[in-house]
């Protein structure tokens, strides 16, 4: 059993911001209503939060618009774009511990990580592209006949951006770079759970300098807020990062105006560990590649295939791990997990657990609920899963990890490529010649070798088959926020 401490009261860090950011001003909704945000911990009500919908997003969209058009954010050098982006960062920096706080508090991940890892990493994606503003350019091209012909990378325009919960300010980060260098701007709209780190960075946006209108933030649900940023004549991208049936609707919704589109969905990731591994470090790396951020990671290795030869003593490895791993108050420095980030997300999690035990597999540990108040769920790990088992096929998206045996290389990369997603993969070997075969064999956007979750924002992220389209971070992710033009002129006397 996993060793637990229930939450405690903690000074939680000031709320600043809970309203809407329409061009330099935060204001109520159109319709004055608001919603609860609520801490995952305790389960208590943190703050109400404006509630936008289809007429805040339309004023939002006007004031980005403006701000594309009209405004000073086209006639800025590129230069002076990337010179506003590394200050953002360097506010984000200077208020790390402000906004780490805002993530533990409203999203549950514990303050270690979010100091650590999310703050972190979000810094240094504003940083790479701040660089990369004055560097996107075209091409010449040696055509026939006597012309000159080039071509232009030019921003698309006004980008709606939709992101999930799991990490709030990095997805913040991932979606507002790329956006940024390239000119354009941006309507945002934050996960309903998670919109208090978003607002507070777009109020270091203003004070950094950001022109009115280029960042502007829309809290509210998907239904309304989401839909009409979708739905928009006058929004030129959607980029969205969430699961796949949300992508399914947005695509059908911005057929009308044939929208931009780029998406980040989930996972089903294979974790390979051959015996000829390095066990602990492997062990280490499962722990780390499922249980980080209480499973809900749209990459988190959760099919380990474990080679027959060496399952057992592995499982044991793993179940040990486990079931050390500290649950409870996540500003506590010594919680390594928190809660789940809501009550749907704990419901979710449970019922895929029950699944698991009635489709015959095996929960060696965990499988609870711990305590009484707030969203904790023990770290579960089940043996004798089967790849048709629910708890195999469907991203779970918690702290449940399925292990399944195999035999040789072939066998596993054929089981690994048996799902619908294609988001991730490990692979766990001393052979060099194995890693590349399986790097190369299985099908997913990011492959690593004897590590996991290792990320950097020049490494383009994305996935295959219904993991998602496009790719952010890296280079690759500029290419998702331009339009090529290609211009001919005609040289001849």
């Amino acid at each position: 059993m996993a060793t637990v401490i229930e939450p405690q009261p903690y000074a939680a860090p000031k709320i600043r911001q809970t309203g809407i950011l329409i061009g330099d001003e935060f204001r109520d909704s159109v319709s004055g209503k608001t919603f609860q945000t609520v801490n995952p911990a305790t389960e208590e009500v943190i703050c109400e939060v404006a509630e936008g919908d289809a007429a805040d997003v339309d004023l939002a969209v006007k004031a980005a618009r403006a701000a594309f058009e009209n405004g000073p954010w086209s006639r800025m050098d590129a230069r002076d774009r990337g010179r506003l982006m590394n200050k953002l960062a360097d506010l984000a920096e200077k208020h790390l511990d402000e906004l780490a706080g805002l993530e533990t508090l409203d999203n549950g991940k514990p303050i270690n990580d979010s100091r650590a890892a999310d703050l972190p990493l979000a810094i240094d994606c504003l940083r790479y592209y701040a660089g990369w503003a004055d560097k996107i350019h075209g091409d010449t091209i040696p055509i026939r006949g006597d012309h000159f012909c080039y071509t232009r990378r030019e921003p698309l325009g006004v980008c709606g951006q939709i992101i999930p919960w799991n990490f709030p300010l990095l997805m913040v980060a991932w979606k507002w770079g790329p956006a940024l260098a390239t000119g354009n701007t941006i309507v945002m709209k934050p996960a309903e759970q998670t919109p208090l780190s978003c607002l507070r960075l777009a109020e270091l946006a203003l004070e950094a300098g950001f022109p009115p209108g280029v960042i502007n933030v829309v809290p509210g649900y998907g239904p309304t807020a989401g839909a009409a940023l979708v739905k928009h004549a006058d929004v030129d991208k959607i980029a969205f990062t969430g699961e796949g049936l949300t992508a399914k609707i947005i695509m059908r919704e911005a057929a009308d105006t044939l929208k931009r589109l780029t998406f980040e969905l989930g996972g089903k990731s294979p974790n390979i560990v051959f015996a000829d591994a390095d066990l602990d470090a492997a062990a280490a790396g499962v722990e780390f590649g499922l249980f980080f951020n209480q499973g809900q990671c749209c990459c988190a290795g959760s099919r380990l295939f474990v080679e027959e030869s060496i399952h057992d003593a592995f499982v044991e490895k793993i179940v040990q791990r486990a079931s050390q791993r500290v649950l409870g108050n996540p500003f506590d420095i010594e919680t390594n997990q928190g809660p789940q980030v809501d009550r749907a997300q704990f419901d979710k999690i449970m019922d895929y657990i029950g699944r698991g035990q009635a489709q015959g597999a095996e929960c060696v540990t965990g499988g609870k609920r711990y305590g009484n108040r707030g969203y904790f769920i023990e770290p579960t790990v089940f043996t004798g899963v089967t790849d048709s088992m629910d708890i195999a096929r469907d991203e779970i998206f918690g702290p449940v990890l399925s292990v399944l045996k195999f035999k040789d290389m072939a066998e596993v990369i054929k089981r690994a490529n048996n799902t619908r997603y294609g988001l991730a993969a490990a692979v766990w070997t001393r052979d060099v010649k194995k890693a590349h075969k399986v790097a190369a064999s299985v099908r997913a956007g990011t492959v690593w070798v004897n590590c996991y979750d290792v990320f950097d924002a020049a490494a383009p992220f994305g996935g295959f088959k219904m993991s998602g389209i496009g790719r952010e971070l890296g280079a690759a992710g500029l290419a998702n926020y331009t339009e090529l033009k290609t211009v001919t002129m005609n040289l001849a006397d």
